[in-house]
């Protein structure tokens, strides 16, 4: 998702003011919460696995640095590191995601083709927006997919989205039924090459036409997140060269076989990201992405010669974030009144004046 944030501007974390206006939670009561939050996730989850044919695992809190398993996201974050106390020279990350572990995880359960995994990721970024739709406690549905080589076009890219989104709709139904919200979803999402949205709309920012297509349409996916345009810009957003293929020409125009889930958010008045999700790298794909990113030192991690040597398998994978969801179908309007983390405690003063009630220690 285009950010919409400005850190040259005070108190850049908080929403929108219009939105702190008469804000009225949609659920007070703490225990009522909870139970609304377990809802969302395992009603999600459920639907998820049932519609992908994907299965639970357990996952890890850290990785070996030298191992090349860390999601490198945008190539820029730091991420939290520590060394165990009787091994100082070891360097261990907590994860961004699980973007490269789980590509690993199925060749390591054996995963046969058409199956796949999910795991319930929890990690931090340091480096990540403190705002009210980001925080530095990540917690999302990791899942990736074993399939063909000859999976790997946008057809097979849409008939996937269309399974996750169904998830989504279904989860909005039933949280809708079980608290007295009304539904806003449409049945169906929307497709948008960002490589078509920037001809259409050259003089707006990715964020801006985010927005136009997401309130036109209330849900579209995204297609082609990463690589820059000729001018050496960012064609919309950031994306690591060695999980995503964002170069593959589609058959429908454009390239990049990735993209992101977007909902309109009536009560943000914004649009906002649920998923972050794409067919990954083939061995030609990532060495021709990293020579682009002047990565190529990466070719020398574990991870990365396990693809090269053709040991993983092929895959589409994603993330969905679950606070996100959580925010998204409570209408709430800061993301962390539906998961504990750490806020500006200026901006949370100010919450705290406008209704807007942080989960836990989030409120000191």
């Amino acid at each position: 998702m285009a950010t919409h944030f400005d850190k040259t501007k005070p108190l850049a974390g908080l929403p929108p003011k219009e939105v702190m206006e008469n804000y009225t939670p949609t659920i007070t009561n703490k225990l009522k919460l909870e139970a609304a939050l377990t809802l969302i996730k395992t009603t999600f989850e459920d639907k998820l696995k049932e519609n992908t044919n994907i299965v639970h695992v357990s996952a890890p809190m850290f990785l070996a640095k030298t191992s090349g398993f860390n999601d490198n996201l945008n190539g820029t974050e730091r991420p939290a590191t520590f060394a165990p106390r009787d091994f100082e020279d070891i360097h261990l990350e907590v994860p961004f995601s699980l973007a490269k572990w789980k590509r690993w995880a199925l060749h390591y359960y054996e995963v046969p083709v058409g199956q796949g995994i999910v795991a319930d990721f929890r990690g931090l970024r340091c480096d990540d927006d403190v705002d009210f739709t980001h925080s530095l406690y990540v917690d999302q549905f990791d899942w990736e997919k074993h399939i063909t080589l000859e999976d790997r076009n946008d057809e097979y890219l849409k008939k996937t989205v269309k399974e996750i989104y169904a998830a989504v709709y279904d989860t909005e139904q039933a949280v809708a039924k079980k608290f007295g919200i009304d539904p806003i979803l449409p049945k169906d999402i929307v497709f948008i090459s960002s490589d078509e949205a920037n001809k259409e709309y050259p003089d707006s920012t990715a964020k801006e036409r985010e927005n136009i297509y997401c309130q036109k349409h209330k849900a579209v996916f995204y297609m082609g997140i990463g690589g820059n345009k000729a001018d050496g810009s960012l064609r919309h957003d950031g994306r690591a060269p060695d999980y995503d293929d964002w170069m593959t020409n589609r058959s429908c125009g454009g390239t990049g076989l990735n993209g992101d889930i977007l909902v309109w958010n009536p009560l943000l008045n914004q649009s906002f990201e649920l998923s972050s999700m794409g067919i990954r790298v083939t061995p030609d794909v990532l060495l021709k992405q990293l020579e682009l990113c002047d990565a190529n030192d990466r070719k020398e991690l574990i991870w990365h010669k396990m693809l090269l040597d053709g040991t993983l398998p092929p895959t589409i994978g994603g993330g969905i974030g679950q606070s996100r969801l959580c925010q998204f179908m409570l209408r709430c309007a800061h993301i962390g009144e539906v998961q504990h983390g750490w806020w500006n405690p200026e901006e949370v003063e100010i919450l705290r004046e406008k209704n807007i009630k942080l989960l836990g220690l989030g409120e000191f």
